[in-house]
């Protein structure tokens, strides 16, 4: 079995594709309770709540395989790019004492696409020098669209794969077929709740200031990335927003236009959530967060296969060269 640990596991997406391809996730941390409560209740009480900073890379079981979408917010658009010099892109410093400590066979590090330009490029090299110099793995790295796995999101996202095993050749998934839009995963009967007032339309469907403006887009077929702050409702630049009209909210006295539900936002990260195998169990608020934050699952899933892949062929290739070895005959 693929002992892995999962790191910033938040509400399991990483971790349930990889799960899906057969690794065995023994040990979970993340620092939000309400993640937590929703990890716990979908796969069960390995996961520990605790800031990564505060647990001795000693205490964490042995393992093969280490995986984790450290936060992102310090290389993001959103999180003003600050990196390193935020306390939370400390944060792959913690990973680096993990692994300087287990040395799995494996790591998969994921993040947001700017990392790998932030500062110049610069973060991205010190994150590749480290793991490769210091750690001695071989590094592959990829920013992989959940659109090209599945799923209907917009979601650019840097995977780093590394290997102990210099002589395993991995590469990364190849994209499939999109075969759904944003519409087909939409709930026919909503809450009045999540449909636009009046008043908030205005808002929602308004260009910008003029220090910021873009054109309000709605009824897209492929959505926005979800993100973790969609519960506050940015403009319809940045979120994503549906017309599908309702004789209920019209009595209500709201618009045609909502905002997606939680269930769509899982559906959007590719949660199998319509044939109960994940429930959700927080807050619209916590839900919003979690799957704004989560790791599209279907692109894991991609990623891990293509993971068993590399290992499997690497291991028939060690036993042919080894059975061509045996086939010489000294002179």
């Amino acid at each position: 079995m693929l002992e892995t640990v999962s790191l910033f596991s938040g509400c399991g997406g990483l971790d349930l594709g990889f799960m899906q391809a057969g690794f065995n996730i023994i040990w979970a941390n993340d620092n939000d309770k309400h993640a937590v409560k929703a990890y716990q209740e979908n796969f069960g009480n390995h996961i520990q709540f605790g800031n990564i900073t505060d647990i001795n890379p000693k205490d964490i079981p042995k393992h093969k395989v280490l995986i984790g979408g450290f936060p992102c917010q310090p290389f993001s658009m959103m999180g003003g790019k600050l990196g390193f010099t935020d306390t939370r892109g400390t944060l792959f410093f913690n990973i680096e004492k993990i692994l300087e400590e287990h040395s799995p066979d494996i790591v998969v590090l994921e993040n947001v696409r700017h990392l790998k330009t932030h500062d110049n490029g610069n973060t991205f090299k010190v994150i590749k020098e480290v793991l490769e110099k210091k750690l001695n793995y071989k590094v592959y790295a990829k920013v992989l669209n959940s659109s090209d796995f599945g799923v209907p999101q917009t979601r650019n996202r840097i995977f780093i794969v590394c290997f102990k095993d210099h002589s395993i050749d991995f590469s990364f998934p190849d994209p499939i077929l999109l075969t759904s839009t944003m519409q087909d995963l939409l709930d026919k009967d909503v809450d009045v709740k999540y449909y636009l007032s009046q008043k908030i339309k205005k808002t929602i469907l308004a260009e910008g200031t003029k220090n910021y403006k873009a054109k309000p887009e709605i009824d897209l077929k492929i959505a926005r990335p979800l993100c973790a702050t969609m519960h506050k409702m940015h403009r319809a630049s940045q979120d994503n927003y549906v017309t599908q009209p309702s004789e209920v909210a019209l009595q209500a006295g709201k618009t045609p236009i909502r905002r997606l539900t939680p269930l769509e936002c899982a559906r959007l990260q590719g949660f199998p959530i319509d044939n109960n195998k994940y429930q959700i169990v927080v807050s619209d608020t916590q839900a919003y967060r979690q799957f704004g934050n989560a790791v599209t699952v279907s692109v894991a899933n991609h990623v891990a296969q293509s993971i068993i892949k590399a290992i499997n062929t690497g291991t028939e290739n060690k036993e042919h060269n080894e059975e061509k070895i045996k086939d010489v005959v000294p002179i």
